[in-house]
């Protein structure tokens, strides 16, 4: 089953520094289904992300790539999932990260 991995990380990223390399071994990721993002991406597609580096927004996330994710962006995200079950642990991590003030990462599939 193919799966999207989330992180927060520990420091904000900096203009100019790509996010290239696929590298969830660095963070604390948590896995979620493909189906379970798939489900909602028509909502994500309209919130603020940044697509491998912070340069410029992009809209939705980097299905396939690496998504920076702004303490600004992260409360849309949260209702994008409501009740979803299955993003419970997803939910749990992007509210963290708004207590903290911290950027989440994601590596799509």
């Amino acid at each position: 089953m193919a799966v999207h991995e989330f992180a927060m990380m520990p420091h904000e990223p900096q203009k100019g520094v790509r996010f290239d390399m696929y590298e969830p071994q660095k963070y604390a990721c948590i896995a979620v289904p493909d189906d379970a993002i798939e489900d909602i991406l028509p909502k994500l597609a309209e919130i603020e992300f940044y697509h491998h580096v912070v340069d410029e927004p992009k809209k939705g996330l980097a299905y396939c790539g690496i998504t920076l994710i702004p303490p600004t962006s992260e409360r849309s995200f949260i209702e994008a999932i409501g009740n979803s079950a299955e993003l419970d642990k997803l939910r749990t991590l992007l509210e963290t990260a708004v207590m903290f003030d911290k950027w989440v990462i994601h590596f799509g599939i």
